[in-house]
């Protein structure tokens, strides 16, 4: 007997619509929450601050606060749908440390190596200008703290919750990863200086930064590439992040001309030579992480769910 092609049965044709509206609402009620827990936080902590106004005047430390709010919004909100509607513990999100040590060092690795091909590019194209060097050590921990919960959170959302809901409902894993790097791309459209070539490029890291989950189910790998990728960038090379600005930097830069090239005001994220560097990165990690699935039965950190559409 033929198997029945869902592009023509109804049945099974309307049983995928539905499982993509299911997780839709799964995703839109997650944001609501979150964002709903965040503002209690932050309503909170703002009149704490308040009380000492000497926190509220340093930037970093203050950044540092919000990402806390923000942080206990993602994990309560995960939290509360993993355990009343699915039914799953918090643990399905990928966040166990155990035997990730790799997953860690890799993830520094292919941070460091894209900025350091990506910034020396630019430098032999002449379209960034070292002009200074300042090292302050405060400046530079604080500003790590920031990327390090902001790639916590960003990656416990979009790749822990929404790729995570996705694979769990049997979507195909290509086709889970980029919605799931689309909507990570859209959640930037309100940064300043977005663009096409932006939401290109912040498209291209949701693939890259979900390229190992897709086959392991952990976090680490995207977590530690995301803060290395946002701290480099920043702090460390002197560029916008995603637009915006993290104060004083490492390098100080000038760019002679803003324009695709360099990425412009929006930090190399804009830059055509990060998208280049993003898709052979992509593809290599991809097979990769395809590679030592297939050979190493014991690598998810979860049971890997039925993929109905493969």
């Amino acid at each position: 007997m033929e198997p029945m092609d869902e592009s023509t049965n109804p049945v099974l044709k309307a049983t995928g619509v539905f499982t993509y509206l299911v997780v839709a609402a799964k995703i839109i009620v997650y944001t609501l929450l979150m964002m709903f827990i965040t503002g209690v936080f932050s309503f909170i902590i703002g009149d704490l601050l308040g009380l000492f106004p000497v926190l509220g005047e340093n930037r970093l430390l203050y950044n540092i606060v919000i990402r806390c709010c923000m942080l206990a919004g993602v994990f309560i909100s995960a939290f509360i749908l993993l355990k009343y509607w699915d039914h799953l513990p918090f643990s399905d999100l990928g966040l166990s440390l155990k035997g990730r040590s790799k997953d860690i060092m890799w993830g520094m690795l292919t941070a460091l190596i894209l900025y350091v091909v990506g910034f020396g590019i630019l430098l032999l194209l002449g379209e960034v200008e070292v002009t200074g060097v300042q090292f302050q050590g405060d400046t530079l921990l604080m500003s790590w703290i920031v990327m390090l919960l902001v790639g916590i959170l960003e990656e416990t959302m979009s790749r822990g919750f929404v790729l995570g809901r996705l694979l769990n409902a049997g979507i195909n894993r290509f086709v889970a990863l980029f919605i799931s790097a689309a909507l990570f791309s859209l959640m930037h459209f309100f940064n300043p200086n977005f663009s096409f070539i932006a939401f290109l490029n912040i498209l291209l890291a949701g693939l890259l930064l979900g390229a190992t989950y897709i086959y392991t189910r952990n976090l680490w790998f995207p977590i530690v590439l995301h803060i290395f990728w946002n701290w480099l960038q920043g702090p460390i090379f002197g560029f916008a992040v995603s637009g915006g600005q993290y104060g004083t930097s490492l390098l100080t830069i000038n760019l002679p001309e803003k324009n695709i090239i360099n990425g412009g005001d929006f930090g190399f994220e804009g830059s055509i030579v990060c998208t280049a560097l993003m898709i052979i990165a992509t593809v290599i990690i991809l097979k990769l992480a395809s590679r030592q699935s297939a050979s190493d039965p014991y690598l998810r950190s979860t049971p890997e769910p039925e993929h109905v559409d493969e």
